[in-house]
């Protein structure tokens, strides 16, 4: 007796509505981790006494190993899907969280340091096409938003409860990353049934040739971006990995939580304001963002100098918001213009040039720091953000005025 087979059932997954923001809050737990290190960084410094040029090189190593990862995996989700990597990415990211729990020396946490850059690196542009791909029809402007606020709020919160724990726990680097270990885990299952979003292509192993995808349709654009990418960039690296040492030195002042709160008011506002400028036009929101962060630089300065903390703090914020609305305006000005399989290579030239701005500066300014002085070397780093800023909102208004150009030739008769 011959038994009819029934059509086999394609394995369960989220609907689109739970993977969109699902998947946003699995990407913001990678930046979450990324903040968390930045009090334990300055702890570990006054326990292990190793040098600023070492402190800035566990923070930068970070982004380095991210932009390797970019620069050689950025496109890999084209090919092999969204899915697999973004779950390649997890379980980097599992192990680097492990060995920080584990670290015991300067030289162990630079290690897991680089890992995760690695497994952000690889996340980072599989994550930013699989949210906007997962977005429902009228969520698709809401995006580029969520995915900015993902990076920005993740790396303000993590330095933050971190920060908390050092101040009031006895071990903070074994419950922290203890916690994030079971956070990634939570996070592989749920990845694991999400649908895949874009099909398999060939051509996997020549997409691991390190280069950059820049369709020619967005290349004045891009152009146009980066000195806002500079300057947004460089501000929370400012926090996250300078500011630290300067509040012990300068503001004598060396609790966790200052440190946790002053690392967290900027990429939180930036949060914020990724999701609010959202609603609104995506070069003005590049416009005024730039804008912000020029003043927000001003009263950081302004505070540095006069050892203003509240300064400090109120240039955070700005600079903060300035920060979320310029580089989710960017996000938004270019998304449009890419087709699905250029979007993860799109991403990674956008990150590359983000990361190269959030890291490169740090290295510098370490270096000089015991040179020229910590503060000297401080106030020269908050000169060339002012400077990309200021050039950021030139282009950017030149550019306003083009589009308010082209759209009026387009409705003459």
């Amino acid at each position: 007796m011959s038994r009819t087979l029934s059509p086999s059932r394609p394995p369960r997954t989220f609907p689109a509505k739970a993977a969109f923001p699902g998947l946003a809050v699995v990407f913001a737990a990678f930046f979450f981790a990324a903040g968390a290190p930045t009090p334990l960084l300055s702890l570990r410094q006054q326990e292990w006494g190793f040098s600023a040029a070492t402190l800035s090189l566990a923070f930068a190593i970070y982004a380095i190993g991210l932009l390797a990862a970019l620069l050689v995996g950025g496109s890999l989700s084209d090919h092999l899907g969204r899915r697999p990597v973004m779950l390649i990415a997890l379980y980097t990211e599992l192990i680097s969280m492990i060995a920080f729990m584990v670290a015991s020396t300067i030289t162990w946490m630079i290690i897991a340091r680089a890992l995760q850059g690695i497994a952000t690196g690889i996340a980072t542009s599989a994550f930013n096409a699989a949210i906007a791909e997962q977005a429902p029809s009228h969520r698709k402007k809401l995006a580029g938003g969520l995915a900015g606020a993902s990076v920005a709020g993740g790396l303000g919160i993590g330095a933050l409860v971190t920060g908390a724990a050092v101040q009031f726990t006895a071990d903070a680097n074994l419950l922290v990353f203890a916690i994030l270990t079971g956070v990634m885990i939570l996070a592989i299952v749920f990845v694991s049934f999400t649908a895949e979003t874009t099909p398999k292509r060939p051509g996997a192993a020549r997409s691991l040739t390190p280069r950059l995808s820049l369709p020619a349709g967005i290349r004045r654009e891009f152009a146009a971006g980066i000195p806002v990418h500079i300057a947004g960039w460089m501000f929370p690296a400012f926090f996250l990995g300078l500011f630290p040492p300067l509040l012990r030195l300068h503001f004598a002042l060396d609790g966790g939580l200052v440190a946790g709160f002053s690392a967290f008011l900027g990429p939180f506002s930036a949060a914020i304001a990724g999701l609010l400028f959202a609603r609104h036009p995506a070069r003005h929101g590049s416009l005024v963002g730039v804008s912000l962060i020029l003043l927000g630089i001003v009263a950081v300065l302004l505070g540095v100098s006069e050892k203003w903390l509240a300064a400090v703090w109120i240039g955070a914020v700005l600079g903060g918001l300035g920060f979320g609305g310029s580089f989710g305006g960017q996000l938004r000005l270019i998304a449009p213009h890419i087709q699905p399989h250029q979007r993860a290579g799109v991403f990674s030239a956008i990150y590359t040039a983000a990361y190269l701005a959030f890291s490169v500066p740090v290295i510098i300014a370490g270096l000089l720091a015991p040179i020229w002085g910590l503060v000297p070397t401080l106030q020269a780093y908050g000169v060339v953000i002012m400077a990309a800023a200021a050039v950021g909102i030139i282009v950017q208004a030149a550019r306003l005025r083009a589009d308010a150009a082209q759209k009026a030739v387009a409705v003459l008769p």
